[in-house]
């Protein structure tokens, strides 16, 4: 879906359903992909551990565990148990499935529980059995060695890294690209609540748009969206990745909650995951049942962009033509609002364009 022009009269916007987002060129969460990882994911069967919040999402998980429903992509050998089975003494960096379900309070986001120590993607997971799925089930790994990125992009996410991806079905195929913000917008949420209950100073985690969390000005996690069109209805598979205890190669949430405080607290994953479930049904349903509009006020508090200046350079024939805009906030469609000097109103894509907002430069692609 590249669009024409990055600069585009919004008076002549057609809507899309989706929106392809280009990769960062350096993925702040990740180690590159080894072949000693790549051989050792082909050669050993994936595990995963299944519950539930209650005995209903038991009895899900004993089913999919005796139907041996579950598959990974290519075919990949599966192991499954039913939490407190376990094939092995978990260690003590694993996450600790019993602390996550004691926290959660939802009514359908995340009460059927997928961890595996470690797994090629949960997105792969969640996407690739998508159907076999409860919507809201989860899926959460200790480490991700083939962890799905913009563009193809393959990651190695490491011990200390909050990975999970969930399972979400929309109707409305219009505001499915603007999910994504409802998403980043519960995970700053969750991480405020969880200072304010525990007396912590705030972390000014922001949302760097279109999809990425930074902190003190570095990454410190990101949101994939992907979906499918079935039976009039939109599959969404969410997946989340969020720095929460690596201090290698940027930052972490616990890093710089040790310079703030000298609280002996850390952020857990467990903690934060279910933070994240009890903070998004209740934004997801606004988002349902209300519109955007009801999280915008929010959002905007939350993003690093209102009022910020840009350049967007164009290739006119031979010569590069630059332009200055001012964003003002989102289009109904997710996009980028601006205005430029002459007060004309304009939309900026993501597809097809490079963006450096700390830059001030919007460049497209030549």
């Amino acid at each position: 879906m590249l669009s024409s022009n990055s600069l585009r009269n919004f008076s002549q916007h057609s809507s899309r359903v989706f929106i392809h987002l280009r990769p960062q060129k350096k993925p702040i969460l990740s180690l590159a992909l080894s072949t000693a990882a790549e051989e050792m994911d082909s050669q050993s069967p994936c595990i995963l551990v299944l519950s539930g919040k209650s005995s209903a999402e038991i009895e899900i998980a004993k089913s999919l565990k005796s139907s041996n429903t579950l598959k990974l992509p290519a075919n990949g050998e599966v192991r499954i148990f039913v939490h407190p089975e376990i094939p092995r003494p978990p260690s003590e960096d694993s996450f600790q499935i019993d602390l996550f379900l004691k926290s959660l309070l939802t009514n359908q986001f995340g009460r059927l529980f997928i961890w595996s120590p470690r797994l090629p993607s949960t997105h792969d997971v969640v996407s690739h059995n998508f159907c076999e799925l409860p919507i809201g089930a989860v899926c959460a790994a200790d480490v991700q060695s083939k962890g799905r990125g913009r563009s193809k992009n393959v990651w190695e996410s490491p011990i200390g890294c909050l990975l999970f991806s969930f399972t979400i079905q929309m109707d409305d195929g219009k505001i499915v690209p603007l999910l994504q913000y409802v998403i980043s917008l519960a995970i700053t949420e969750a991480i405020k609540e969880i200072c304010d209950q525990n007396g912590l100073p705030y972390l000014d985690v922001r949302i760097k748009w279109p999809n990425d969390l930074y902190l003190n000005g570095l990454k410190v996690g990101g949101i994939l969206c992907t979906s499918t069109y079935k039976s009039k209805k939109f599959n969404v598979s969410a997946g989340i990745g969020l720095n929460v205890d690596n201090e290698k190669p940027t930052v972490c949430l616990n890093a710089v909650l040790r310079e703030l405080s000298i609280a002996s607290y850390k952020f857990t994953r467990e903690d934060i995951l279910a933070a994240f479930f009890n903070k998004f049904e209740n934004l997801y349903n606004l988002f349902i049942y209300q519109g955007f509009q009801a999280l915008e006020e929010l959002y905007y508090k939350t993003w690093l962009h209102s009022g910020q200046r840009v350049i967007v350079q164009e290739k006119n024939e031979e010569r590069v033509v630059e332009n200055v805009v001012s964003i003002q906030g989102l289009t109904p469609s997710g996009y980028l609002l601006a205005v430029g000097e002459d007060n004309q109103m304009c939309e900026l894509h993501p597809d097809g364009n490079s963006f450096d907002f700390f830059k001030g430069l919007v460049r497209r692609n030549l």
